[in-house]
C-alpha cells in the first residue's frame, strides 16, 4: 500500500473560512440515516482576501445534493475525493446546505454515528464528525450548533444532543422530533447525539452562584440500580472545580449516556457526556472498589473537561495535551482529595513508569505536543494524557498552589470561548505570576514539550565532615529520539530533603540567607536543575545526610542514586515524604529481584530473601499505625512490567519465576502475620470508604500472598471468600487467587461466577481478564478457546481488552519462545483491521518494543510485523505502528 500522508505541525494554516452557525436535521434509522447541514459560512481574514476553495472532510456518506446559496450545484461544480469534498468558487459570506446520508449498522469503527446494541450513538473526537455530514473537521472551527432529531418513537422513545432542549413534537406517522440548541461555540469533535430506548436517574446540583442544574444519567433499564455513584461522583466534581478552580458549570443541564460499545473510556461533548459502561455503571455486588474509582475519576475527568476543553480547546490537534494532560491534573488531584493523597500518586506514578516510560523508549516515542502524525487516533497516548499531566504538575510546583490558580484563572478569563495552544497556556501562567521583582521565563521549560523521551538524571554526593558541607551533583541526559538527536537540557523541579542518622530532618542552608534563617530555615527546597551537570551545596550539615531525592516524584524522569541498604531502611521507616517511603521499599524489593535475576538460573534461586527485606516487610506487614492502603502499597513487589523497564535484555522466564520466587519466600517466611492480619479483616462490613477500601485491599493482599503456598486449608477459606463475599472486590480477588495459583477448585469456581453473573457484561469482562492473566497452564490454549464463548464480541471494544489485551499483558505466556503469543496477536489484529483498526492499532503496543527481548524473539516479532505490513487494505492506524516499529532499529 502506498504510505498514508504525513500531517506536520509546521503545516498549520489557519481555516479559510469560519462557520457561524449550523442547523443539523437528522432522520435517524439505524439502516438509514439521512443528514441535512444548513452552515452560514464567512471568510476568514487571516488568510486574506483570497478566495480560496472551500474544502469539507467527509467519510463512509453518500452525497445527495448540495446547495450554495439556494443554487443546487451539479457534479462539475465541486470535486468529490475519497475523504473531501472540495467547492472551488464561494464568495466571501454564504449559505451551503448539504445533504447526505450513512448506514450506522454497518459503522463497526464505532467512530462518527454508530449503533451500540440497539442504541444510536456518537463519538467525534478525534475525527469522527466526518462520518456524520461534510465538515470542516478540525478543532479551530467553532461555531453554534441547532440540532434536530427526528426518529421512530417506539424504538427511539429518548433523543438527546448537546445543549438546551427547545422543541419538541410528534407525527401521526410515528416519528417524533426534537431541537437542542447550544449556546456556546464549540467544535465538532464536541457534537453528540444519542437515540434509544433509556432510563433515566436524575438528581440536581445547585451552584455557588445558586443556580439549579439537573443532572441526567440515562442507561438501559437494567442498570437503573448502578447509576447512584456516578451521580455522586458528579456533584462531587460539580463542588471541587468550584472551590478549587472558581469554575462553575455553564448550562442548566447535564446529561451522561452509558453506552456499551466505546472505543474511548468517556467523552467530554458539550453538556452531554457518552461514556463507557465500565466508566459509569457502579454496584456494590458488581464492581470492585478499583472500578468504583475509577467512575470517580473518570466522571470528574469529563466533567472538568467543560472548562479544560470545551470553553477553551485546543487549535489543532498537535495540541492535544492542551486539554488532555491539564485535564488529567485535575482529576488526578481531585481523586487524591477524595481518598488517600499516597495511594492515588503511587497509582499514577506506577502507570507513568510502566507505560509511558516504555511508551518514550520504543519506536511510537513522541513529545507530548507531537510535530507529526499519520493517524492523530494512535496520538491518544500515555505521553500527551499522563506524561502531560506531569509537566503541569511541574508547573504547579514552580508557581506553588497560589500562583498556579491566579495563572489558571487568567488562562480560561483570556481565552474563553478559543481554540488555542499550549504557548498560550504557558503565557497566562507566566503573566499572572510576573512583577517587577518575579520576571517569570518557561523558555527552557516549554522544551518539555518539544523534546520526547524520559530524561535520566546521575546523582553523586560528596560530605566534607569539616566543613561541614554535603554537596550533590545532578548530570541529566535523555537519549536521541527522532524529532531531535542532541537534546537541550530540561527544567527539572527536584522536591528533596535530607536525614540525619536516626532519620531526622536537617534544616537546608544554601546561602548566607538561609543561614541567617537559623531555625527557621525549610527540611524541604525544590531545586531547579537546569544544566546538563550541576551541583548544590548545603552549608551547616552536622553528620553525612542521606538524601531524600524527587520526593512526591516531582519530575517525570528516572532518577539515580546509589543508595546502600542502610539508607533505603532509614527511608522507610523515618521519610516525612511518604511517597519516597514507598519508593524506598520499592528499590529495596526491585535489588533484590534484580540479584536474584543477574544470577541467571532459577535452580539457583535457593538462597534466603535478603535480611533487609525481610526486616522492612515484617516491620511494614505489623506496624500499628500504618494506614493499610499504604501498607498495601508497600508490601507489593514491583510487577513484571515494571522490572521489565529496568532491564534490557528482558529475561521474561527469569523475571517471572524470581518475582514469584520472592514472594513464596515472603509469604513462607510470614504466613502466621499474613494469616493473622487476614483473618482479622476478614469479618468487617462493606463500607465504600476509603478506610474500607484499604482494609479491603490489604486483606485481599494478604490472601493473594497466603495461596503462593499450595495450602489446601488456605484454598478452603479463598473458596469461602469467593461464595460468601458480599461485593465484587472480595469476590473477584478470591477468584483471581484461586485460578491464578492453579488451584484444584479453579474450574469450578469460574463456572459458578460465570453462571451466576452471565447477564452482567462488565463482570464477564473481568472473567474474561481473570483468565487471560493466569500465569500457570496453558494459558493461550484457554484464550483461544474464550474467542469462542458467547459472550465474547469481536465488534466490542471492552471484550476486546478483556480477554485479547489482558492476555498480552500477561508477559510469560504471551512471550512463549516459540513466538505463538506474537502469532496469535497478529491474527487478531488483521481481523480487527477491517472492524475496528482504532482497537487493532492499540493493541500493537507490546510488539513495538522488540529490540527490548533477546535476539530470536526480536526476530519473531519482526516477522510477525512484516506479515501485518503485508496485508491488504491496511488501515493507516495500523500502518503508522507498524512502519514506525519496523524502521526503529
Amino acid at each position: 500500500m502506498n504510505s498514508p500522508k504525513t500531517i506536520y505541525l509546521a503545516d498549520y494554516q489557519p481555516p479559510a473560512y469560519h462557520i457561524e452557525q449550523v442547523n443539523l436535521t437528522l432522520e435517524l434509522d439505524e439502516q438509514l440515516t439521512q443528514v441535512t447541514a444548513v452552515m452560514q459560512f464567512v471568510r476568514n481574514a487571516e488568510r486574506g482576501d483570497i478566495a480560496l476553495p472551500l474544502e469539507l472532510n467527509g467519510c463512509d456518506l453518500t452525497l445527495v445534493e448540495v446547495r450554495l446559496n439556494d443554487h443546487l450545484l451539479s457534479a462539475k461544480d465541486y470535486q468529490l475525493e475519497e475523504e473531501l469534498l472540495r467547492i472551488p468558487n464561494v464568495p466571501a459570506a454564504f449559505t451551503l446546505i448539504i445533504k447526505n446520508s450513512l448506514c450506522p449498522q454497518k459503522n463497526t469503527s464505532l467512530e462518527g454515528l454508530y449503533l451500540s446494541k440497539r442504541m444510536l450513538c456518537t463519538q467525534c473526537e478525534a475525527e469522527g464528525f466526518r462520518k456524520i455530514t461534510y465538515f470542516p473537521d478540525r478543532p479551530d472551527v467553532m461555531t453554534k450548533f441547532t440540532t434536530t432529531l427526528r426518529a421512530n418513537k417506539n424504538k427511539y422513545p429518548v433523543l438527546l444532543s448537546n445543549g438546551n432542549l427547545v422543541s419538541s413534537g410528534e407525527s401521526s406517522d410515528g416519528q417524533h422530533w426534537v431541537t437542542w440548541e447550544d449556546p456556546f461555540k464549540k467544535p465538532c469533535y464536541l457534537f453528540a447525539l444519542v437515540a434509544a430506548d433509556l432510563a433515566c436517574k436524575e438528581d440536581t446540583f445547585i451552584t455557588s452562584s445558586g443556580r439549579e442544574v439537573e443532572l441526567k444519567l440515562y442507561v438501559e433499564p437494567h442498570d437503573l440500580d448502578k447509576c447512584d455513584h456516578g451521580l455522586l461522583s458528579l456533584k462531587k466534581a460539580m463542588a471541587w472545580d468550584e472551590q478549587v478552580y472558581g469554575r462553575e458549570y455553564d448550562l442548566d443541564l447535564y446529561m451522561i449516556v452509558a453506552v456499551s460499545h466505546f472505543n474511548m473510556g468517556a467523552m467530554e461533548n458539550k453538556g452531554l457526556n457518552i461514556f463507557n459502561t465500565s466508566c459509569v455503571l457502579a454496584h456494590q455486588k458488581t464492581t470492585t472498589d478499583a472500578a468504583f474509582q475509577r467512575v470517580e475519576a473518570v466522571v470528574a475527568h469529563e466533567y472538568f473537561h467543560n472548562w479544560s476543553g470545551n470553553r477553551v480547546t485546543c487549535r489543532d490537534w498537535f495540541q492535544l495535551s492542551l486539554k488532555e494532560g491539564f485535564t488529567v491534573f485535575r482529576d488526578q488531584e481531585f481523586s487524591a482529595d477524595q481518598s488517600s493523597r499516597l495511594v492515588k500518586r503511587v497509582e499514577d506514578v506506577r502507570l507513568l513508569r510502566t507505560a509511558q516510560f516504555a511508551e518514550d523508549a520504543g519506536p511510537m516515542t513522541h513529545p507530548i505536543r507531537p510535530s507529526s502524525y499519520m493517524e492523530i487516533n494512535n496520538f491518544y497516548t500515555v505521553t500527551v494524557y499522563e506524561k502531560g499531566a506531569e509537566v503541569v504538575r511541574m508547573l504547579h510546583t514552580l508557581l506553588g498552589a497560589e500562583g498556579f490558580r491566579k495563572g489558571t484563572d487568567l488562562y480560561f478569563d483570556r481565552h474563553d470561548g478559543q481554540a488555542v495552544t499550549t504557548e498560550d497556556f504557558i503565557q497566562a501562567l507566566a503573566d499572572a505570576n510576573k512583577s517587577e521583582k518575579n520576571q517569570i521565563d518557561f523558555t527552557q521549560f516549554k522544551r518539555w514539550y518539544d523534546q520526547a523521551g524520559t530524561p535520566e538524571v546521575e546523582v553523586t554526593d560528596e560530605y566534607d565532615e569539616q566543613k561541614q558541607q554535603y554537596s550533590l551533583t545532578f548530570k541529566q541526559t535523555c537519549r536521541s529520539t527522532p524529532e531531535c538527536t542532541q537534546k537541550k537540557p530540561f527544567l527539572i523541579p527536584i522536591k528533596m530533603g535530607l536525614l540525619d542518622r536516626r532519620g531526622s530532618p536537617l534544616r537546608l542552608y544554601q546561602t548566607q540567607e538561609d543561614l541567617a534563617l537559623g531555625a527557621a530555615a525549610p527540611v524541604e527546597i525544590v531545586l531547579s536543575l537546569a544544566e546538563a551537570k550541576q551541583k548544590f551545596t548545603f552549608y551547616k550539615v552536622p553528620v553525612e545526610p542521606t538524601p531524600s531525592l524527587l520526593r512526591g516524584f516531582s519530575a517525570p524522569v528516572k532518577l539515580n542514586y546509589n543508595y546502600n541498604f542502610q539508607q533505603l531502611a532509614l527511608l522507610i521507616t523515618h521519610d516525612s515524604d511518604h511517597f519516597n517511603r514507598w519508593e524506598a521499599g520499592q528499590q529495596l524489593l526491585l535489588a533484590e529481584v534484580h540479584h536474584l535475576v543477574y544470577r541467571g538460573s532459577i535452580d539457583s534461586f535457593n538462597v534466603p530473601v535478603a535480611d533487609a527485606l525481610n526486616q522492612a516487610f515484617g516491620a511494614v506487614l505489623m506496624a500499628k499505625d500504618t494506614d493499610p492502603a499504604a501498607k498495601v502499597l508497600m508490601l507489593t513487589v514491583p510487577s513484571e512490567a515494571y522490572v521489565t523497564e529496568t532491564m534490557t535484555p528482558v529475561e521474561v522466564e527469569l523475571i517471572h519465576q524470581v518475582r514469584q520466587w520472592v514472594r513464596l519466600k515472603l509469604a513462607e517466611r510470614f504466613k502466621t502475620e499474613l494469616l493473622a492480619t487476614y483473618q482479622s479483616l476478614a469479618s468487617r462490613p462493606y463500607q465504600l470508604s476509603a478506610e474500607s477500601i484499604g482494609q479491603r485491599s490489604l486483606k485481599n493482599l494478604c490472601l493473594d500472598y497466603l495461596m503462593m503456598l499450595s495450602d489446601a486449608s488456605i484454598a478452603d477459606l479463598c473458596y469461602q471468600q469467593f461464595a460468601q463475599a458480599d461485593n465484587m472486590t472480595d469476590q473477584r480477588a478470591a477468584l483471581q487467587a484461586l485460578v491464578h495459583s492453579n488451584a484444584a477448585i479453579q474450574e469450578k469456581a469460574l463456572a459458578e461466577f460465570y453462571q451466576q453473573w452471565q447477564h452482567e457484561a462488565l463482570v464477564v469482562d473481568q472473567w474474561f481478564v481473570i483468565q487471560a492473566t493466569a500465569p500457570e497452564g496453558d494459558t493461550l490454549a484457554k484464550v483461544n478457546a474464550l474467542l469462542t464463548h458467547p459472550a465474547f464480541e469481536i465488534t466490542n471494544p471492552n471484550k476486546v481488552r478483556s480477554l485479547i489485551g489482558a492476555f498480552c499483558g500477561n508477559a510469560i505466556h504471551f512471550h512463549r519462545r516459540d513466538g505463538a503469543g506474537y502469532a496469535f496477536l497478529v491474527d487478531q489484529v488483521l481481523r480487527l483491521n477491517e472492524i475496528n483498526p482504532l482497537i487493532a492499532a492499540r493493541l500493537l503496543t507490546p510488539l513495538t518494543r522488540w529490540h527490548k527481548y533477546d535476539p530470536y524473539r526480536q526476530r519473531t516479532i519482526k516477522e510477525e510485523l512484516q506479515r501485518i505490513m503485508a496485508a491488504p487494505n491496511l488501515a493507516k492506524d495500523i500502518y503508522e505502528v507498524v512502519s514506525k516499529s519496523l524502521q526503529d532499529q
